[in-house]
């Protein structure tokens, strides 16, 4: 058992150390040439993940391989470091799901896009993405990212059905154009006039949202607490599929832990917990 032990988990560090180096040359690559903050931002959790995993293959491998004395203090870095990943990795998992469990978008008649709305989102995520600093960050990025290019950036020519029919990204939706309760007549893709005075009801004509949109295209609906709830409807859709990734994660990490516990065992750390050296027998 303890030769098996010793056998999975460096099995399993030698190929997560094969992994974790592409993984880092990779994300260093691109970091030297990122152009904007944006890009930086993204790839910065590559590098420190790559190199996290290094260090973990690097010690898992010298607690699997090395001598018995020798390598009970690097597994217990392991096993300590691996419990307090499998707590964060279930710590995220459970956050992501109830976080993401409410807010979807409204379908509209005619429309082949939905509407989102701010207030149909988890309290928590509300209050982060209205942070100032956090939704300039965010408007930055969805502005280099020209977003609102493409097909949405300005075919004259095309009527109002055509864009109507338009299957919109949530951020797309709520970014680029102004609500449709907001009753606003499309002329072109980023160029709407308003209702006139009085054609609104009481409810729209104080909406935010309503009175945020600009024809700059530099501006559109960025200001919108649609677009904020665009950005929301995203960020919960690449949350959930986080955290079903993370299931099967969680159950791989507690596996590996388990072997790693195995290992110790086997290596004389049982010793460590109750004060013997490591020359006692």
């Amino acid at each position: 058992m303890a030769r098996l032990s010793h056998g999975l988990l460096g099995a399993l560090n030698l190929v997560t150390l094969l992994l974790s180096s592409p993984v880092l040359c990779a994300g260093v690559f691109f970091l030297t040439r990122a152009t904007t903050e944006c890009e930086r931002a993204l790839l910065i959790p590559v590098v420190a993940f790559g190199c996290a995993l290094l260090l973990l293959s690097l010690v898992g491998l010298a607690g699997a391989c090395g001598r018995r004395d020798a390598a009970a203090p690097f597994l217990w870095v392991y096993v300590v470091f691996m419990f307090l990943l499998v707590v964060a990795v279930f710590a995220f998992t459970v956050f992501a799901f109830v976080v993401t469990n409410r807010g979807a978008g409204s379908a509209v008649s005619g429309r082949g896009y939905r509407e989102y709305r701010l207030a149909d989102y988890a309290g928590w995520l509300q209050a982060r993405i209205a942070e100032p600093e956090t939704w300039r960050q965010v408007e930055s990025c969805l502005s280099q990212a020209r977003v609102c290019g493409g097909r949405l950036r300005g075919d004259v020519g095309q009527d109002a059905m055509e864009f109507y029919r338009q299957h919109l990204s949530p951020i797309q939706s709520g970014c680029c154009k102004p609500p449709t309760w907001c009753r606003f007549r499309y002329v072109n893709a980023t160029f709407w006039e308003a209702p006139r005075s009085g054609s609104l009801s009481p409810a729209a004509a104080s909406d935010g949202d309503c009175r945020a949109w600009s024809n700059d295209r530099h501006v559109l609906c960025f200001e919108c607490d649609a677009c904020k709830a665009g950005v929301l409807e995203t960020v919960k859709k690449k949350w959930k599929t986080v955290a079903i990734v993370n299931v099967s994660l969680l159950a791989f990490l507690i596996v590996v832990y388990t072997i790693g516990c195995c290992a110790l065992r086997s290596k004389g750390g049982s010793r460590y917990l109750n004060g013997g050296g490591p020359d006692q027998t």
